[in-house]
This record gives structure tokens, C-alpha cells and sequence, in this order.
């Protein structure tokens, strides 16, 4: 039996969004971008593999933007034995939730219209020790980290990092590493049609066991040569953008959406897709990574990834309006045929028990686990639950825990990781669910979620306790 890690994620109103870009901005356009001169010969958003230094023949001019719309190094996580010792959270024949509303000593942003394209409030990641870090993205335009012990309450002071948008928080031995964004530089263009816009940049920042900046590193492309209007450009623009993190022990690995600026004869169109980067120990890019590339799914939306210990390969899928489906990128591989009808939404991806892995995502407010290997799912599980932003996380050794908004609270039911078939009863978890974020999984078998807190200046940890 091997040992279970999640990563979640988020956003469907992407695709509302991307339809309602392209008919105001023009049908996207199908040359595949050029890849970064860093990543030679990488896959590109069709599939195909572009040489070393070649270029793809510019797109047709439509006018107008189309959008669919000395560090610490990384240790391997405590055996599930210490966490548990750590903590030693109470196990029960059933799942039991646990809130626990979090005092700040800063205010933090309100979930707002959860649309894909906002900010994200919070995010938490579990420790090998069995606490937790808590980032927040504060209405002071500051990314705060704070530690939460066992109990789920703060503990010691806060620290903070530049950022405009938090995107995600991991957490190993020695600290974690927190995915934010950045305001970047779109430079002056010139644009082939279409009004400037945002062309921020996304970072991984390293932080160590007191919460203090090891190292940063950009896994987008812009630099002081490079501005977001530049040919070959990777940046951050308006439209769906959240990412996530997924590590090893030692290699963080980011996927997130992204903006492809692609020259057209003597002007850029700027594309959307998405990109996965990994960075090692030392906060340095990986060249040429096996499961990295510049340009995966296109357009892109809910990119999700987890670590497989057994194939030792960071494994993505996202879901995407070519072909309307969730996907495997680079290349394209169906997990699940949907339709383009504004609907469709990818919500996180697992381990299963043995090989392969389990993803959630919905359609037309009907949700579905798909378990799969390699390309097209081999179990479809019809749920039977009415959602629309479903979001699914390990839950100990054999079994998944799947949640969903509930009126003003969220349901969860935990399902078998080997036949997809419920367990037990479902669960009510007291706190207001948002779409785009994300349930963790602890070693001791327990996961918990950060949701709005009581006031402004808190956050309410709900915590699903062990299952005997």
C-alpha cells in the first residue's frame, strides 16, 4: 500500500468567462505558441513537439486579444507514525468534523463572488509534524503565513510576503513553499488588437521552519528583456489563473494557468493555456523536467497535480475547451469527454489505492469520480450529488473524502480509493465552502480546510477527524 498525498484546486466560471473573451475579442487562434528558449523542444498546447529554436507559423490577425476568456533545502515528510504521535488526534468509527475559528492578527480578503478569476483568500498545507501552515492574502495587499499547532489555533507571530494574489501552500521537514503572484510589467506591445491588461508574474517562495524567505523563484517568463507583450512571453493576465503546488520532499512543481503571447506578423496575440515548472532544493528551475512544459492544456482551466511516489512523476490533468474535456496534458489525453455549455469544472485529483488516480469534477451541476492511469478513465462513479465545484482529498490509507457546497455549509462523503464505492453516511462540515479552495490531507489520516472565520480578522479550520 503506498502513501497518499492530495493537491486541490479550482474554477469552471473560467470557461463563462473564456467564452465571453473570445466572442468579444475574436475566435483564439491555433498556431501553438513558440516555446521558452530555456525549454527547448518541450511540448506545446496541440501536442506536437516544436525543435530547438523553432517558431510556429503566426496565427491568422483576428484583430484582437483571444482568451477564452543559502536556503534550507526540502526534507522528506515524517512517517505517518510520528505525525500521529505528534498530534494524536482521536480516531472514530465515523467521520467527525472539528471547527476551529482561527484569530488573525490582520484582517483577510471575503470570498466575494468566488469567480475564477479573483483572489484567493486562503490556503493550508499540513505538516509532517501533524500542525499546519495557514497563508492568507490580507486586505494590507500582504501574503501572511502563520503555523497552527495541533489543535488548530495559531501559534507564535505571523510572517508576511510580497503578493497581490495567494495561489497555494506546501508544506515538508524543513518549512514549504507558498505560490503567489506578483504585479509584472506588459511593456508596450504592440497588441494586435484589444485593450492592455494586468501581465503579472508567479512565484514560488520558500520559507523556512520559522516561517522567514529562504529563496524565491519566478516560474513564469518575464524579465527585464521580457515584458508580458513580448513574443514568447509566460505571464499572469485577468482570466482563470489560480495554480497549485506538489512536491516530493525535495522538487516543488507549480501548475497554473497562464498567458501565451504569440507574435503575428508585426503586432502579438496573447493566448491562454497553462504551465508547469518544478524547481529543486535550491530554488533553481529544473531544465528540461519530464513532466514539466510551457504549454499544456489551452485554453485551461482547474489545473490540478499531485506527486506519485510509485511512477515518481508529478501527474496533471486539467479541464479544457479542446474538445471540451478533463484532460491529461502534454500531450492531450481524455479522462472524461464533457461539453462546452459553461458547466464544466475539474475538482482536484488523487491517488487511488493501488495504481493510477481518482479525479472529481461536475457537469451541469452533476458530480463524477473518474479513476484512470493513463488517459481515458477505466471507472466512472455516478455520484448522484447536485454541484457544481465538488472537491476531493485522500483520506487516510484506503479511502477519499469528496465535499461540496450544502446551502451555507459543505457535505462531504467519504468513498472506497480502491472501487470508488460510499462509505458509511454523509458528513455536515459547518462552514462556508468556496469554489477554488482546497481540502489537505494530514499523515494521522485527518484533513482539514480553511473557510471564512467568524469576523474579518479570522479564519475557521474545519478539520475532519481520523476514521478508525
Amino acid at each position: 500500500m503506498r502513501a497518499r498525498r492530495s493537491l486541490l484546486a479550482a474554477s469552471v466560471a473560467a470557461l463563462a468567462a473564456f467564452v465571453m473573451g473570445a466572442c468579444s475579442a475574436g475566435e483564439p487562434s491555433t498556431a501553438s505558441p513558440a516555446p521558452d528558449a530555456a525549454v527547448p523542444g518541450r511540448q506545446v498546447a496541440d501536442g506536437a513537439a516544436l525543435p530547438p529554436g523553432a517558431s510556429p507559423a503566426p496565427a491568422a490577425s483576428t484583430g484582437a486579444l483571444s482568451a477564452p476568456a543559502g536556503p534550507s533545502a526540502p526534507g522528506a515528510p515524517a512517517s505517518a507514525a510520528t505525525a500521529a504521535a505528534g498530534c494524536a488526534r482521536k480516531t472514530s468509527a465515523a467521520p467527525t468534523a472539528r471547527i476551529t475559528d482561527v484569530k488573525l492578527p490582520t484582517k483577510v480578503v471575503g470570498y466575494g463572488s468566488e469567480g475564477d478569476t479573483e483572489k484567493l483568500p486562503m490556503a493550508i498545507a499540513a505538516r509532517p509534524d501533524g500542525g499546519s501552515w495557514l497563508a492568507w492574502l490580507g486586505t494590507d495587499g500582504k501574503i501572511h503565513l502563520g503555523e497552527l499547532g495541533c489543535d488548530d489555533e495559531l501559534t507564535g507571530t505571523p510572517t508576511s510576503f510580497t503578493g497581490i494574489d495567494l495561489q497555494d501552500v506546501q508544506a515538508d521537514a524543513n518549512g514549504g513553499v507558498i505560490l503567489l503572484t506578483r504585479k509584472g510589467d506588459c511593456g508596450s506591445g504592440p497588441l494586435c488588437g484589444g485593450e492592455s491588461s494586468p501581465c503579472n508574474t508567479m512565484h514560488m517562495i520558500r520559507f523556512d521552519n520559522d516561517g522567514k524567505l529562504a529563496w524565491e523563484r519566478q516560474v513564469t517568463n518575464l524579465t527585464g528583456d521580457r515584458t508580458g507583450y513580448d513574443d514568447g512571453a509566460r505571464f499572469i493576465w485577468w482570466y482563470q489563473h489560480h495554480g497549485r503546488l506538489a512536491t516530493n520532499g525535495s522538487d516543488y512543481a507549480a501548475y497554473f494557468g497562464v498567458a501565451i503571447t504569440v507574435k503575428n506578423g508585426n503586432c502579438v496575440d496573447v493566448h491562454e493555456g497553462d504551465r508547469m515548472q518544478v524547481v529543486n532544493a535550491d530554488g533553481k528551475l529544473v531544465a528540461n523536467h519530464k513532466d514539466a512544459f510551457e504549454v499544456g492544456c489551452s485554453h485551461s482551466w482547474t489545473s490540478r497535480i499531485v506527486w506519485d511516489p510509485d511512477t515518481k512523476r508529478f501527474v496533471t490533468v486539467c479541464a479544457t475547451d479542446n474538445g471540451c474535456r478533463i484532460a491529461q496534458p502534454n500531450p492531450y489525453r481524455t479522462v472524461a469527454a464533457g461539453s462546452c455549455d459553461g458547466t464544466l469544472f475539474g475538482g482536484d485529483l488523487v491517488l487511488a489505492k493501488t495504481k493510477g488516480y481518482w479525479t472529481a469534477w461536475s457537469q451541469g451541476g452533476t458530480v463524477r469520480l473518474e479513476r484512470f492511469t493513463t488517459g481515458k478513465s477505466t471507472s466512472t462513479i455516478k455520484t448522484g450529488i447536485s454541484s457544481a465545484h465538488p472537491h476531493l482529498v485522500s483520506y487516510g490509507a484506503d479511502r477519499m473524502l469528496l465535499a461540496w457546497q450544502s446551502g451555507s455549509s459543505i457535505a462531504a462523503q467519504v468513498y472506497d480509493a480502491d472501487t470508488g464505492k460510499a462509505v458509511g453516511g454523509r458528513l455536515s462540515i459547518s462552514v462556508a465552502d468556496h469554489s477554488y479552495q482546497a481540502f489537505k490531507a494530514y499523515a494521522d489520516g485527518s484533513v482539514a480546510y480553511p473557510a471564512a472565520g467568524s469576523s474579518n480578522s479570522s479564519i475557521k479550520i474545519a478539520r475532519v477527524l481520523p476514521q478508525a
